[in-house]
């Protein structure tokens, strides 16, 4: 039968740059399954590189090794990952405990990586450490045990798959004298059960407490002298038979996130300020873009309001400029009945504006007087609210009539009475009320469109604007999709009526196209601002893991030791980043949602939609994703054995 584990001819060279030392040369070496077998050594000897070895931590440069038979020494790291899973449990001098975890997690990190169901590694871990006398430890950090516990928390971490090959490295190292010796007898009662024990050590008299004692001398083994046979051959393999695994990972990726959680914990005020980044780059896309969609769909919805098939005559601004003569505006009333006669118009309506007093009783109000026609209101998509508007006879007869916008209506009527049919003084004048406006609202610059007054525009130019010239002419056309040439027609037609160009055409749908194209540059603008911010935060998440895996690099050595494969490693610390990121993530919309909830009380235009919130929180997921992959990949790639010599 073959012995458990056989080496032949095994050689360990370490490079640095050019500079080539041999530790251990041309050993060879059988250890019979159930053996107690101590490796001796003064420091330098090279029996800390022959334990790497024997336990997968480390693979030789020459030479064979096997395990029941098979040759293991060009095992990659996922293959010496699963034979370290099922056959080795390693017993520390420095107890390697994972600090942030307590007595059963860090007994149960072997059977994550094995697969075990959760129910299952939590009984088993509690039965080990109940048998080791830790019942009333369980829930115990490593700082709060004693040096002896720590080292019986090891010893069942080294259990909990079995242990086929127990690998206990000065295990008494770091203990008192009492401690040292009630882990030797473990160590006994573990090899009675079955386990083969192979202590590493540098004291002689730990050494003799073994069944066979190996000494090691400048990487060469000079003498193998065996005490007594196995103390219990036949459980040796009983316990092999026993030994089983799982699908090798880790179990689910609620365990990563509560290894990661747990990580992310310990070092709280750290990872709270890696978060603020997070924070501020999401709920500044949040709120940006939520404040900016509002803004932009306010002054569409104001667009639409109006029409798409409106074109909008002004006088061109050179003629505001006036010259040594006067103004040179020359926009009459005229204008818009010729402009009638344009095929494809359905009205055109002019405008003159001016600013006025109104009077009522003793209450005197400044508003603007708008001088118009009857199809004002379709125009401008302004129904009336009470009474009746505008009407031709009105026109026709200069009839001294006012229609009230809603402002107007609560500040000269503040006493709740029907201003229908009453009068008010326009400038000392006389109007009668024959109706109200439905209220409007404010414009996006924040102009009240409700504090008006409307008259006919015959009857004011004639008594109060006192001219004939007009601001605006409103036209709508019958058929949209004509109104470009239309537009072409009306602009022949007034050049031709005024001998020059003197007015310009403003075509509705063309400002609102050109609104948009504005409005979404400016949120596109304003969403690569706050990238910056989340860039940033991508930067604090990936140092954060960086310094993780420089203060973590010993757990990961224990973690690869206990089973864990290099995906596993890779995992757990993207998981970690992810954690980040997505916290940060969530807190960064709840701001974000917040800031423009707070901009809405304010009165600005805010509106919330799904696709900013999915956007900001999956830019925030995939910021952890690709920094704390190379923290992660780093980690990863560790040699298990450099690992756990790290300070």
């Amino acid at each position: 039968m073959a012995a458990l584990i056989s080496l032949k001819d095994l050689s360990k060279t370490f490079f640095n740059g050019d500079l080539a030392v041999e530790v251990l040369h041309n050993i060879s070496l059988d250890i019979e399954a159930g053996e107690f077998v101590a490796i001796i050594g003064q420091s330098g000897s090279g029996k800390s590189t022959l334990m790497n070895i024997l336990g997968c931590l480390d693979q030789p440069t020459s030479g064979d090794y096997l395990i029941d038979g098979e040759n293991v020494a060009g095992f990659n790291g996922n293959e010496l990952a699963a034979l370290r899973r099922r056959t080795f449990g390693f017993v520390f001098q420095a107890y390697n405990l994972i600090p942030t975890a307590s007595a059963q997690e860090n007994v149960e990190v072997p059977a994550v990586y094995a697969g075990v169901s959760a129910q299952d590694r939590h009984e088993r871990a509690q039965a080990l450490l109940e048998s080791l006398k830790l019942g009333d430890r369980l829930d115990h950090r490593p700082s709060q045990l004693s040096g002896g516990q720590q080292q019986r928390v090891s010893i069942a971490r080294a259990l909990m798959n079995g242990g086929r090959v127990i690998l206990a490295d000065e295990p008494t190292g770091a203990l008192d004298s009492q401690s040292g010796e009630e882990v030797l007898a473990l160590l006994r009662e573990m090899n009675e059960d079955g386990h083969t024990v192979i202590v590493i050590t540098h004291s002689r008299e730990v050494a003799e407490q073994a069944d066979r004692l190996i000494e090691i001398r400048d990487g060469r083994i000079i003498a193998d002298r065996t005490k007594k046979g196995r103390a219990n051959p036949d459980a040796a393999v009983g316990l092999a038979q026993r030994t089983r695994e799982g699908f090798a990972a880790i179990a689910d990726v609620s365990e990563a996130v509560k290894m990661a959680m747990r990580a992310l914990r310990a070092n709280l005020f750290r990872t709270i300020l890696t978060l603020l980044g997070i924070v501020i780059g999401v709920g500044s896309v949040v709120a940006m873009l939520a404040i900016g969609t509002g803004a932009q769909d306010f002054v569409l919805s104001r667009i639409s309001s109006m029409g798409s098939d409106l074109l909008l005559v002004r006088p061109s601004m050179a003629n505001f400029r006036g010259s040594a003569g006067g103004s040179n505006v020359t926009l009459v009333p005229a204008d818009a009945d010729a402009i009638l006669g344009v095929p494809n118009v359905a009205f055109a309506v002019p405008e003159m504006t001016t600013t006025v007093t109104l009077r009522r009783g003793n209450i005197d109000y400044q508003t603007t007087a708008n001088g118009t026609a009857p199809q004002f209101t379709e125009a401008k998509s302004w129904s009336i609210g009470r009474g009746e508007f505008i009407n031709r006879n009105d026109m026709e007869g200069y009839a001294p009539v006012a229609v009230l916008g809603q402002t107007v209506v609560k500040t000269l009527f503040a006493d709740g009475s029907d201003p229908i049919g009453q009068y008010v003084l326009v400038n000392k004048i006389p109007f009668q009320v024959i109706g109200v406006m439905s209220e409007k609202g404010a414009t996006a610059g924040g102009n009240d469109q409700d504090d008006v007054v409307l008259v006919p525009l015959t009857t004011g130019s004639m008594r109060i604007f006192g001219q004939r010239n007009i601001r605006t002419i409103t036209i709508k056309v019958e058929d949209a999709s004509a109104i470009d040439l239309t537009q072409e027609r009306i602009q022949a037609l007034l050049n031709e009526r005024h001998k020059r160009e003197d007015t310009q055409i403003t075509n509705m749908s063309s400002v609102r196209e050109a609104f948009t194209d504005t409005s979404n540059t400016l949120k596109l603008f304003l969403g690569s601002v706050a990238a910056i911010s989340l860039l940033v935060g991508g930067i604090g998440v990936m140092n954060i893991m960086l310094v993780s895996v420089s203060e973590r690099t010993r757990e990961i050595g224990v973690r690869m030791a206990t089973g864990a494969r290099q995906r596993d490693i890779l995992v757990q610390f993207l998981v970690e980043a992810l954690v980040v990121s997505a916290i940060g993530g969530a807190i960064g919309v709840i701001a974000g949602l917040g800031t423009g909830a707070l901009a809405k009380s304010f009165g600005m235009p805010v509106s919330f939609t799904g696709g900013p919130v999915a956007l900001a929180f999956a830019c925030a997921f995939l910021t952890g994703l690709l920094f704390g992959y190379l923290p992660a990949r780093n980690a990863s790639r560790l040699q298990p054995a450099v690992a756990l010599s790290a300070d």
